[in-house]
């Protein structure tokens, strides 16, 4: 398990569960709190994770990322499961909720806060006394839920009208609402600044009352596993450097595009990818 010392001053925090990965090829190491983290230290930044972590698979790659951790008898456990009609996914085990009392207060004014929930947990989160600069939300696992058999599917969101208007700005994707255009309407109308990614097409942003599309560069593409969660990162930069969400949203789309042509977490950016990304004009 991740060292419990006590916290150092960071300038980005991630609160949500880790998961374990179910694959062919064994567990690995998975979700937001994981991708959004790793793509927060490849730009530079002081990083720390918030999440409930049962020890199954080694946190080694986290290396250089502090990670405080509820203890969980078993991690968040996710299953994909391909098929010629699609992906199913299942959802095998949940850690403990998140709350806000298990964000060290040293972390509290922590310059960007994202709260990436993969399994329904850290709602309360949103609505803590918190004083980022800005607080990102990507709030994929408010919009799954399961059945009987832990298969996943999107559902609603019956507090987005309240809680998207306390962030600063919010990223999710067309999938995440089972490409429901009208629930993404009602959502940009509630949000300061939302970005939705659209995979290979790249993403849409809704910014006082505009919207702007972001083609994205083609690639040949591996494993689009994170691509959306390296985006929400890179945006939530980008937005606290230049308070531009035109420009974050070009450098997001940019930088998240490289991921997949990689496998996992091995589609974390590059420096080069980086720096591509940040001189690149559209």
């Amino acid at each position: 398990m991740p060292d419990q010392a006590p916290p150092t001053k960071v300038d980005y925090i991630v609160v949500g569960h880790l998961s374990r990965d179910l694959t062919p090829q064994g567990p690995r190491l998975g979700g937001t709190a994981a991708y959004a983290a790793l793509t927060a230290h490849a730009l530079g930044l002081r990083v720390g994770v918030v999440t409930a972590w049962g020890g199954e698979v080694p946190l080694d790659v986290l290396d250089g990322i502090q990670v405080r951790h509820v203890a969980a008898e078993h991690s968040t456990t996710f299953e994909n499961v391909y098929t010629p009609a699609g992906r199913i996914q299942y959802l095998h085990h949940t850690a403990p909720d998140l709350r806000p009392e298990d964000v060290p207060l040293e972390w509290r004014s922590t310059p960007v806060i994202h709260i990436g929930p993969i399994a329904q947990e850290g709602k309360a989160l949103v609505a803590a006394d918190f004083s980022p600069a800005l607080l990102g939300l990507t709030p994929q696992g408010w919009l799954r839920h399961w059945d009987r058999d832990r298969r996943v599917q999107p559902c609603d969101w019956p507090e987005a009208a309240a809680m998207l208007p306390l962030a600063g700005a919010t990223v999710l994707s067309v999938e995440d609402v089972g490409g429901d255009e009208g629930q993404i309407e009602a959502m940009a109308l509630a949000s300061r600044v939302l970005a939705v990614t659209e995979g290979p097409a790249g993403a849409r942003l809704y910014w006082n009352g505009d919207l702007r599309r972001f083609q994205a560069p083609k690639m040949d593409e591996v494993d689009a596993t994170g691509a959306g969660d390296i985006f929400a990162a890179a945006f939530f930069f980008r937005l606290y450097t230049t308070r531009d969400p035109w420009e974050a949203a070009r450098f997001a789309t940019r930088l998240a595009s490289f991921s997949v042509s990689r496998a996992g977490l091995q589609g974390i950016p590059t420096r080069d990818e980086i720096q591509q990304s940040l001189v690149e004009v559209v």
